[in-house]
């Protein structure tokens, strides 16, 4: 009987995840089905399927909005990712426990680094958002050799908070929380990753065209959007742009491999689920 594995959020009849693990699935004849459940809006929603799904045999879980905070405290064991996130993508079960892991900065950083061709060491990255999405993402681009990295969000005080918590974890590798309207001043940088939900309703975050260092990369973590306006505004700066498709392909990738011992190639599920940038 083939392994059990799904996606769980709310909602969740758009997510890519059970193509992208069936593929992986079939490229690496590994005997699985992945599934997408529907955590509810209801309080308790969430840990009732995932007790429900482990009762039934499962192994492992994706967990997607808005369910990465629950996910974390389900679990009896996390990694240094997931718990300087403050929040956990995947879960396995093992011998009775819950071990919890956060891929998407991992898939972040691999995506930038292999797939568009960008060692992140000693380059200036510029995160745009103060929630979850920047926090998975800073420990994994500091471990990467980022030479600095700023967090600007409209709110200055929840980018210096978050800086200033998350500081201690990175070795060394300067960290600042500024607001949007400082970055006028503050030089600029050769990677820009839009970290907010300002794309999914057509909307930009500020960013002024200095902020673009020349030949930086403009990465949208939005992804299957086309040329976004935060990507068009870029564009316009003369940077290179990329949306999120490739995180997403990355970071279920580290799933799939953390599952099963094997790491899919995922040059062929990018190519199928690219959008053109313009």
């Amino acid at each position: 009987m083939p392994d059990r594995y799904a996606v769980i959020g709310h909602p969740i009849a758009h997510s890519q995840s059970p193509l992208i693990h069936r593929l992986f699935a079939e490229a690496t004849g590994q005997a699985l089905v992945y599934e997408a459940i529907d955590g509810g809006a209801q309080e308790g929603g969430f840990a009732q399927a995932l007790a429900a799904f482990r009762a039934a045999g499962g192994r492992g879980v994706n967990v997607t909005l808005p369910f990465k905070l629950e996910a974390l405290a389900a679990a009896d064991v996390a990694s240094d990712d997931a718990r300087v996130a403050g929040a956990a993508n995947a879960l396995r079960f093992d011998r009775g426990r819950v071990e919890a892991q956060n891929f998407d900065g991992t898939g972040l950083v691999r995506d930038i680094e292999v797939n568009l061709g960008l060692p992140l060491k000693g380059r200036r990255v510029l995160l745009l958002g103060a929630g979850g999405a920047t926090r998975g993402a800073v420990l994994p681009m500091a471990r990467a050799g980022a030479a600095c990295i700023a967090i600007a969000n409209r709110t200055a005080d929840k980018a210096g908070a978050l800086a200033r918590e998350l500081a201690p974890h990175l070795a060394g590798v300067p960290l600042a929380g500024v607001g949007l309207d400082a970055l006028a001043g503050a030089g600029a940088f050769d990677v820009v990753i839009n970290a907010t939900s300002a794309s999914l309703t057509g909307a930009a975050p500020a960013v002024p065209p200095g902020a673009f260092a020349p030949g930086a990369l403009a990465y949208d973590m939005v992804y299957g959007k086309g040329l976004t306006p935060f990507l068009k505004l870029a564009q316009a700066a003369g940077a290179r742009v990329a949306d999120g498709t490739g995180m997403l392909v990355e970071q279920a990738a580290e799933a799939f491999a953390w599952w099963r011992g094997v790491r899919p190639d995922t040059r062929p599920v990018l190519a199928r689920l690219a959008v053109p940038l313009g």
